[in-house]
């Protein structure tokens, strides 16, 4: 019973953060299920992607109903992102995922000040030209390419890129991001639930838990002033960032 309460309020705590900034939460629920809930490395890996399509599917409500999707980007991200998480999978042993987490983290540090102290799009969207369909499959690769490479969401990628480069509105960017993880994350499901990595009995608990979690963050993000929610992005963007960084520095330091 302790542990069943533990994995629902992580998936709670997840499913808000994911519905809020567009991320697939798989950078808190895996150490909760490996340090929480004493799963091995390679469960705390794999159970938390099957957790992504009900928090999905909870979160991007409230941004349907506003208007938050652009699903002409997720029709163009998603078949590269697909690929690309698949090929980043496929390069896991090949590839110094050191190195290029360390790369990422600048980037996404970067990008997050941008997000977060940078000039809102939103009054000027009426006049923008959108992004074309070549960039939006290039940002979909990419992303697909580092959280199959790494086991990260690619919604750290996805959403300092759509607000910072291709100057999409925020809420729009953490609403297509949403919809877009579900589907990069397919081939990692596929692969470790064939390989026996998903305790379906915490991907219960940690999915009733996601579910109401998802809801209030999608729905405080909607309603949520513009500055107020560049700002928190930015920052919680910014501690991913750092997050990331200084474990690899350690990593490297270590090996």
């Amino acid at each position: 019973m302790g542990q069943a309460i533990l994995g629902i309020l992580s998936g709670f705590v997840s499913g808000t953060v994911s519905g809020a900034f567009g991320v697939g939460g798989a950078i808190l629920t895996t150490p909760a299920v490996q340090v929480l809930l004493g799963a091995p490395p390679l469960v705390a890996i794999g159970t938390p992607l099957p957790v992504i399509f009900p928090t999905t599917v909870a979160g991007t409500q409230a941004y349907r109903r506003a208007g938050h999707i652009d699903w002409r980007a997720m029709r163009w991200a998603v078949p590269p992102g697909v690929a690309g998480a698949a090929g980043g999978a496929a390069l896991t042993k090949l590839i110094d995922a050191h190195i290029l987490l360390l790369v990422t983290a600048g980037l996404i540090a970067w990008q997050a000040v941008r997000v977060g102290w940078g000039r809102s799009v939103e009054a000027s969207e009426a006049g923008r030209v959108p992004p074309s369909g070549a960039l939006f499959a290039l940002m979909g690769f990419a992303a697909g390419f580092v959280s199959g490479l790494l086991g990260i969401g690619g919604g750290v990628v996805m959403v300092p890129v759509m607000v910072g480069i291709l100057r999409m509105p925020l809420k729009r960017s953490v609403g297509t991001s949403l919809v877009i993880i579900a589907f990069l994350v397919v081939p990692g499901t596929i692969v470790h639930a064939l390989l026996g990595h998903i305790n379906w009995t915490i991907f219960g608990w940690l999915s009733i838990g996601v579910i109401p979690g998802a809801v209030l963050g999608s729905r405080w993000t909607v309603r949520a002033k513009e500055r107020t929610l560049r700002l928190t992005v930015g920052v919680f963007l910014l501690a991913v960032a750092f997050a990331y960084a200084g474990l690899e520095v350690k990593n490297l330091i270590a090996g």
